[in-house]
């Protein structure tokens, strides 16, 4: 076992590498590079909540390791502007100020993300352009240019004394995209002739065989999908894929069908990439107020939603809550994103809905036309990339444990020398000496509530879990300074029984006698101490409630003494 401390000694002749986020999980990317003394942040980003997280829909890594450590950070260094690598700088970033780079798309997205975080509002950021390089202590970082299904997203060459390593961000070998142009092969075969000490790479598609679909490809899949629906089409996606925008735009002009952007993160990623130069010839979408006039078979709307969240348009317009869009029979809603491990549940739940209100459902797998392409690379891309890059390690990030020994294992066939599994705080040393797992530092998350940050074992959550399972009682005594009952005890429960059930709301007057009983049988002694009362009720109630339904509730016991 590990020895975990909070301070492990970093030989400054060394190369480190530590994921504090994104190992053994999706989302919550958060990376750390230490050499000379000196540290480097590569992506800070967030993730979904599930069902342990009651109140909470936003993960955040906890920066606490890195913060005590600001006064030797560099720079933070984002690969690109998906939510998974860049969401949770806006509300992290005060606690860093470090200075940020990254390329002009990712600069306006989050420069959009800074207006509603005052705190952030003299962040600088510097725009480095794919093929440049920039220098930061004892780093020296190039950015190269990488497909993916979102604009300007790159690869790091982060050069050293103790030598090289590739960070890969999110990557693919797009033949054919919608944006940008091919990756730079180049650029990671020139990275190999420099020699390669450690490759960090993207996993998330590492089991499975073969090449990603084209981008190109989903074009032409949408646009035969759209010419065999009669009613409205509504595509939902992730707002940041700006390829997939250009898919559809393209695929509804084809089918003399308009668009309208319906979701407020797809406006503000759509006035980015416009900003950036993106999507020009696309100027007329509708606004969701727009809609009513267009007929039916005319219409394209593209909603956010496309992992079930509960506050996005497609689950609102699910449950016929939406303002502006009510989905009926004859519509059709297309999936064109695939589901984050561990939405399943949620999505299935809007599918659902959908498919009780008479709307059809596509997904990737309902049609043989291709409507979805990942922007991650399968085995044969990855394959390609060890070839370029020829590293003398291979450490695999960005997925669950499946995909990283999917990873770990085609770096072994392919006779990678050295390939280390990470999990997050691993402090791993990539060179010059030996690499390996030499210790372990403290990570955790971080959970976004309506109102603050908490950390996520915060104790309120972990009373909101427990209540939806155990359920809660609560006893309130009015007693007098003997310990006499002045008036009946009060009882309120939650979670527990159906107050219209005749049978079950009498539960409530059993507690009051079981109660009355247990304060018959303490002694006058104890009945004068409030925490003596507490405890003894408290027991009680929750004996009797596990005796009748089999669960122990959550019990709180409030004593009040009048005086005579």
């Amino acid at each position: 076992m590990k020895t975990k401390i909070s301070d492990p000694s970093f030989d400054p002749e060394q190369l480190y590498f530590v994921p504090l986020g994104g190992a053994e999980q999706f989302g919550v990317n958060f990376n750390l590079y230490a050499h000379q003394g000196r540290w480097l942040a590569v992506d800070l980003g967030m993730g979904f909540a599930d069902e342990r997280f009651p109140g909470v829909d936003i993960l955040l890594p906890d920066p606490a390791f890195l913060e005590e450590r600001k006064g030797a950070l560099e720079a933070l260094i984002v690969t690109h502007a998906h939510e998974d690598h860049i969401g949770a700088v806006p509300r992290l970033w005060p606690r860093l100020r470090c200075p940020i780079y990254c390329t002009a798309f990712t600069a306006a997205v989050l420069r959009q993300k800074f207006q509603e975080f005052p705190e952030c509002r003299d962040a600088k950021i510097t725009i480095v352009a794919p093929g440049q390089a920039v220098e930061t202590g004892p780093f020296r970082v190039k950015f190269i240019h990488v497909t993916h299904s979102i604009p300007q997203a790159c690869s790091l060459l982060i050069q050293t004394s103790a030598g090289n390593v590739l960070h890969s961000g999110d990557w693919n070998l797009d033949p054919a995209p919608v944006i940008d142009g091919p990756g730079d092969i180049e650029g990671f075969r020139e990275a190999g002739r420099q020699g390669v000490l450690a490759y960090i790479g993207d996993s998330t598609n590492a089991p499975s065989a073969g090449r990603s679909v084209s981008e190109s490809d989903v074009e032409k899949g949408l646009g035969a999908v759209f010419r065999e629906c009669r009613g409205r089409i509504a595509v939902t996606i992730f707002a940041s894929n700006v390829g997939r925008l250009q898919s559809i735009a393209k695929a509804a002009r084809a089918n003399g069908r308009q668009v309208a952007m319906i979701g407020r993160s797809l406006l503000s990623m759509t006035g980015a990439a416009r900003n950036c130069g993106y999507m020009k010839e696309f100027q007329d979408f509708l606004r969701e107020d727009e809609i009513d006039g267009i007929p039916d078979h005319k219409l394209v709307m593209v909603v956010t939603g496309s992992q079930g969240e509960a506050r996005a348009a497609l689950a609102r317009m699910a449950r016929g809550e939406h303002q502006n869009v009510v989905l009926k029979r004859g519509d059709t809603v297309i999936f064109s994103a695939r589901p984050i491990p561990g939405n399943e549940k949620e999505i299935d739940a809007v599918k659902n809905n959908l498919v009780a209100s008479g709307v059809k459902i596509i997904g990737e797998h309902d049609t043989p036309h291709v409507i979805h392409a990942s922007g991650h690379p399968r085995r044969d891309e990855i394959a390609d990339m060890l070839d370029w890059v020829q590293p003398k390690t291979v450490v695999p990030v960005h997925g669950e444990r499946v995909q990283l020994e999917a990873h770990a294992q085609l770096a072994r066939d392919k006779g990678v020398p050295d390939v280390i599994v990470p999990v997050n705080g691993s402090v791993i040393r990539l060179g010059p000496d030996k690499p390996s797992i030499i210790d372990h530092v403290p990570v955790g998350l971080l959970a976004v509530e309506p109102n603050r940050i908490v950390r996520a074992d915060h104790g309120a959550i972990a009373a909101r879990r427990k209540l939806q399972f155990s359920g809660t009682v609560h006893v309130t005594l009015v007693m007098d300074d003997r310990g006499d009952l002045i008036a009946d005890p009060k009882i309120s429960t939650v979670g527990l029984i159906d107050p219209d059930n005749e049978a079950e709301a009498k539960i409530e007057l059993d507690l009051v006698d079981e109660i009355e009983d247990i304060l018959v049988d303490m002694s006058r002694d104890d009945l004068q101490k409030d925490h003596m009362v507490h405890e003894e009720i408290r027991i009680g109630v929750r004996r009797f409630v596990q005796h009748l339904l089999g669960m122990k509730p959550n019990t709180t016991v409030h004593v009040i003494r009048l005086e005579d």
